[in-house]
């Protein structure tokens, strides 16, 4: 879209400033009040204007999310935002994500694997054709992808599906797969030679790549 490559920085450190680390705490706490779920976070960091997201840095993009649920969820108000203070008292049955619970916290993580409900329709060395799709809500599937073929390398059982679970609408696990494609799949000729990328995704995401029809 016109930014720019992809830099990656050697030995990169896991913060780039002392806000950073604040931030980091403040989605754990207000995660913990129990008001969304990871999807639905996710969207709200996601679920911007391209010009918005790829002028801002990773922590950045997490505070315009953060900032999005938590007046979403009225756990403060779009004036509370604007004033940088409290204005009232906060949400009476919040849930306190307190100093000495955030490291059984961290360890323990948020499981989003799901017991199979059915078969798996592919397996390892299938070949698949993404779904050529542009969805109002929230999806994983990245958009350079779309519409492009690749080989199942791996089968990971049923996860929630997050394109669902992002909006309320239940968990409704579904096998979760890493497809494999080829550089000049995705780019064309100008892709790197022998560059490969993997991808994570959800099985509707999914069609067997002799199928004739990719909706």
């Amino acid at each position: 879209m016109g930014f720019g490559p992809v830099a990656p920085e050697l030995d990169e450190p896991v913060f780039h400033a002392e806000w950073e680390k604040r931030m980091l705490g403040l989605a754990l706490c207000a995660g913990a009040v129990g008001g969304w779920n990871l999807d639905e976070s996710r969207h709200a960091r996601e679920n911007r204007h391209p010009a918005d997201y790829y002028s801002s840095s990773y922590y950045e993009i997490w505070l315009k999310g953060l900032e999005r649920l938590l007046v979403d969820h009225q756990v403060i108000t779009a004036e509370e935002l604007a004033e940088g203070r409290s204005m009232g008292p906060g949400p009476a049955d919040a849930r306190v994500l307190t100093a000495e619970r955030v490291p059984r916290t961290l360890a323990s993580g948020g499981p989003v694997d799901r017991p199979a409900h059915r078969a798996a329709r592919f397996a390892v060395g299938d070949e698949v054709t993404t779904r050529q799709m542009n969805p109002t809500g929230h999806t994983r599937l990245p958009r350079y992808v779309r519409g492009k073929r690749g080989i199942v390398e791996a089968a990971h059982g049923c996860h929630i599906y997050p394109d669902a679970h992002a909006h309320g609408q239940g968990e409704r696990p579904q096998w979760l797969y890493t497809v494999c494609f080829d550089g000049q799949e995705l780019w064309g000729d100008g892709a790197e030679p022998g560059l490969s990328v993997s991808v994570d995704a959800w099985e509707p995401y999914l069609i067997a790549a002799t199928a004739e029809t990719a909706v």
